[in-house]
Formats: structure tokens, sequence, C-alpha cells
């Protein structure tokens, strides 16, 4: 019985410890994401997939690596809906279609980074890493004028060299809790059925520029959404700045 009690008070006191230093790193680091990660999501480094908020809102967003074809239509229904959105680019589209970055941007909405090259990130060095970051931001900056402080790695694909990278360049890593899979090209229905179906409050919704049935999905869908009481924001209006962390799901909540 002495020899109980004696663990039981051995395991108080190691749980003590640890509370402290658990409460000394947050306070001395400060509300981090990678702090946060570490203590939530057993080291694992995770991006920003939603956000926990009590408010109907959300944000659309568009990746573009290939095409433009279909971009002034889309900004068209977007400035019909006043709906201001995301646009991740490549470097290499911003190359080909410098123009329409331009007028993406003179029409209010966000630019986000989506590498220079579209590969694989992972499986890329850190200095890699940073010069497909920093290559297509300085793209963005030369004519917009801003540099964009969201990523979206391409194809999804990250691991925690990718993440942490892209924290220390000041990005916040941005994927997606609704897919519209609009790429597979099933037609109008499959991707209004689909968006309508998961969107909820902090979602963050996956779009591609070039996708064939954009211009006749993207007005039901935003109809709809707008009936719902949804409220449509850029990116970076609907994330968290600073306290907070991300759960193991990818959703991303205030820490107080």
């Amino acid at each position: 019985m002495r020899i109980l009690l004696i663990r039981k008070s051995m395991f108080k006191q190691l749980l003590l410890v640890l509370i402290l230093v658990l409460v000394s790193v947050v306070y001395t680091q400060g509300y981090t994401p990678g702090v946060l990660s570490v203590l939530f999501n057993n080291d694992k480094r995770l991006p920003i997939y939603s956000v926990e908020t009590e408010h109907k809102t959300i944000a659309i967003s568009f990746d573009a690596a290939y095409g433009d074809q279909y971009t002034p239509r889309i900004l068209d229904i977007l400035d019909e809906y006043n709906v201001k959105t995301t646009f991740f680019l490549v470097g290499f589209w911003v190359d080909k279609y410098g123009d329409v970055l331009e007028e993406i941007h003179r029409r209010g909405h966000e630019i986000g980074n989506h590498s220079t090259t579209h590969p694989q990130m992972s499986k890329l060095t850190v200095d890699e890493i940073k010069k497909e970051l920093q290559t297509t931001s300085e793209k963005i900056k030369a004519v917009t004028g801003k540099a964009p402080i969201l990523f979206r790695p391409p194809f999804g694909d990250y691991n925690n060299k990718v993440i942490e990278t892209a924290q220390e360049l000041g990005y916040y890593s941005i994927q997606w809790d609704v897919d519209s899979l609009d790429w597979k090209e099933f037609g109008v229905e499959p991707v209004v059925d689909r968006v309508l179906k998961k969107v909820n409050k902090g979602s963050i919704i996956l779009f591609h520029n070039n996708a064939k049935y954009v211009a006749d999905f993207l007005p039901i869908i935003l109809d709809r959404l707008i009936k719902e009481g949804y409220k449509i924001v850029p990116v970076s209006e609907l994330i968290i700045k600073s306290d907070y962390y991300i759960d193991h799901t990818g959703r991303q909540k205030p820490v107080n």
C-alpha cells in the first residue's frame, strides 16, 4: 500500500512538471502554429483545411495552373454576386497570363502562391521549396505590388518540411475541406450537389479556374449559398491570424 501511494505521488509530481513545461513553452514561444501542432497533432504539421467559427462564413478558392479560358467569365460572375475570392496561382501560369493576374487583382480578389512549377513539394529539399515560393512571390508582387501570404501546395501534397518552410517564409498553408472535383468534368449537377452537401461554417471550397463547367455551376452554387445565409470571403479574411491551433482534422481553432 505504501509503495502504491508513493507511485501515485510520483505520478502526480511528474504530471505537474509536464503541465508546467507545457505552459512555459506556450507562453515563451507564443501561440504559434508550429508549437501547437506539436502539442495537438503528435508533431505532424498540418495546413488549414477549415476554420472554427460561429458565423456562416466560408471562403471560395480557385487554383490556376493551366489555361485561362473561363477566367474572364468567372470574374464576371463573381462581380454579379459581389463576391471576393482567393486565386492560388502557379508561377508559369503568371508568366503566360500576367494580364489575367492583373485583372484578377484589379477586381479585388486575393492572390495566393501555388508554387512556381507545380511539383510534389514533399519531394523537394528545403532550398528547392524556398525557391518555388520565393520565385512566384516575386512574380505576383511585380504585378500586384503585394507579396502573397497564403500558400497552397500543388496536389495537396505536403509534409512537415513543406509546412515549416512555408511558415518560415511568412505563409499560412491552406488546403480545403470541400473539394468540388470540378476537374473531373462530371458535369454541373455533381459539382453543385457535392459542394452544397459538404459546405459548413468555416469551410474552404476548392475550384479550378479552368474547369470545363465552372461558368455553369458557379452561379448556381453562389446563388444557393447566399440564399442559405453564407457570407463568402477571401481565405485570408476567414482564417485566424494568431493565437490558434490546428486540430487533427486540419480545422483551425482559436486557443481561447
